[in-house]
């Protein structure tokens, strides 16, 4: 290899680097500037000693720790810095970022705004909230999520094609929610108000992806965009109830009544718009709630995990079936649904090389046990439907929820279980696994491997480079 091909590689590496610390939202770009500057310093020094490029890049990131470690470092140093990011102050960054985070905030506040306005259209063709709930129970998500997708679309800078995909599936599912009359005791309402939201969910996860649809990595940023998503929309939800209360008993204190205020316009209004406020949130704290997320995931899968086991071992001892009526069975979706949650986020945000330990097994446990009451449930749902009462739009749609969701259980049970065993048996060989992403701990495996002997020599040779300390 020529110098001018080993100082291409090294550069390419650098950038390999550099994308990979940018991802740690903690961390602005002056920061990674200054990083990059120690690090090329480092492999400097390295190099005049008589280490090849590739050798002195490999020990200089490990001479500078865990990148967990320098971003805690770092938010820890600039703490106040997550807040003026959220107030959008001038000395958050840039003047360039600093506009673009007002852009951010006035889309936020059209899109809130249309939210807020949106539910109140169909008032002027005499639907009242009040009187209309089965109009407004299948078609709440449609005053809100279109509204959050373009939001996401615009900050995305969405092309045309997929903005005009977007408008045809919310209309689409507008159609669906509306075609047919139903009566407020219909069972297709109570049908249509649970899965028209999820459907529409993954139609603003094709605006969070944007034309990056096929990358596995920005569809696990979605689903941490979800889970962070609600834990705002949820905190956002519990203050504007406190508010609401406030106002009442304020209000009432003084002789006026403010109810119909809050349960017509306060309450839609700000739970609409409240959407487009938690995924602005969202994008614009820079992973405050990370922080806040993954202690969540790991405080209730232990606590899950033992509310399965407790109620399998209940199920075994009484030898009671399991109630399939439409309540029951909403209720233990949504717990399979919860389930699979905590799973896919403890996933997305688990450090990728770091080795299986007592939190995967109980991640086992957890899916396991969800995996066999998702069986019994099946198993009840059958009996049902071959009893003589027949199949129902309801279990018919519990059938097929419950089908799905054993799929996903089970598949991700097994990746568990060999994820486990394979790190337990030892090692995996190079080709067993694709390569890590370039981080703090340098190189890909393969080409760990390629340098690790001659990083050995050069390290116990007395007569060559003095030796790299085994804290490097």
């Amino acid at each position: 290899m020529t110098v001018r091909e080993g100082q291409e590689e090294l550069e390419a590496q650098f950038e390999q680097w550099r994308r990979y610390v940018l991802r740690r939202r903690e961390l602005q770009p002056s920061d990674v500037d200054e990083l990059e500057d120690h690090l090329r310093g480092s492999v400097d020094e390295l190099v005049a000693v008589g280490l090849s490029a590739d050798e002195a890049f490999l020990v200089a990131v490990k001479r500078m720790g865990s990148l967990d470690e320098l971003s805690r470092e770092f938010a820890r140093e600039h703490s106040e810095r997550l807040w003026k990011q959220l107030v959008l102050t001038g000395e958050a960054g840039s003047p360039m970022a600093d506009t673009r985070s007002r852009r951010d905030l006035w889309a936020m506040v059209i899109c809130a705004a249309g939210a807020a306005a949106s539910i109140k259209v169909p008032e002027l063709f005499g639907l009242r909230l009040a009187d209309d709930g089965a109009f407004y129970a299948r078609n709440f998500t449609l005053f809100a999520l279109p509204w959050l997708a373009a939001f996401l679309a615009w900050r995305r800078q969405a092309r045309r094609p997929l903005i005009g995909t977007l408008v045809a599936m919310f209309a689409l599912g507008a159609v669906a929610a509306n075609a047919y009359p139903l009566a407020d005791t219909s069972k297709s309402v109570v049908l249509t108000s649970i899965h028209l939201p999820i459907a529409l969910w993954l139609v603003v996860g094709l605006a969070y992806v944007a034309d990056d649809w096929r990358s596995s990595r920005r569809r696990m940023d979605f689903i941490r965009f979800t889970g962070e998503w609600f834990i705002y929309f949820v905190l956002i939800a519990l203050g504007g109830g406190v508010l609401s209360l406030f106002l009442f008993h304020t209000f009432n204190a003084i002789g006026i009544i403010p109810q119909e205020f809050i349960s017509q316009w306060l309450l839609p209004c700000g739970a609409v718009a409240g959407a487009v406020v938690a995924g602005w949130l969202v994008e614009a704290k820079q992973s405050v709630v990370e922080n806040i997320a993954p202690v969540l995931t790991r405080l209730f899968t232990p606590l899950f995990t033992a509310a399965l086991l407790a109620f399998l071992v209940a199920v075994v001892w009484t030898s009671h079936g399991i109630n399939v009526e439409r309540e029951a069975l909403i209720l233990f979706d949504l717990l399979l649904v919860v389930v699979l949650g905590l799973l896919l986020y403890s996933i997305s945000a688990r450090e990728p090389l770091a080795p299986p330990g007592l939190f995967d097994t109980l991640q086992l446990a957890l899916v396991v046990s969800a995996l066999a009451i998702d069986v019994l449930v099946l198993l009840a749902i059958t009996g049902r439907i071959t009893d003589e009462y027949g199949t129902t739009p309801n279990r018919a749609a519990a059938l097929g929820e419950n089908v799905i969701l054993l799929a996903n259980l089970a598949w991700s049970g097994w990746l568990l279980l060999r994820f486990i065993r394979r790190h337990r048996e030892g090692p995996p060989h190079d080709g067993d696994v694709d390569d890590p992403p370039i981080g703090v701990t340098g190189l890909p495996h393969r080409l760990r491997a390629k340098h690790a002997r001659p990083a050995q020599s050069c390290a116990g040779n007395t007569d060559g480079p003095p030796q790299v300390p085994s804290s490097a």
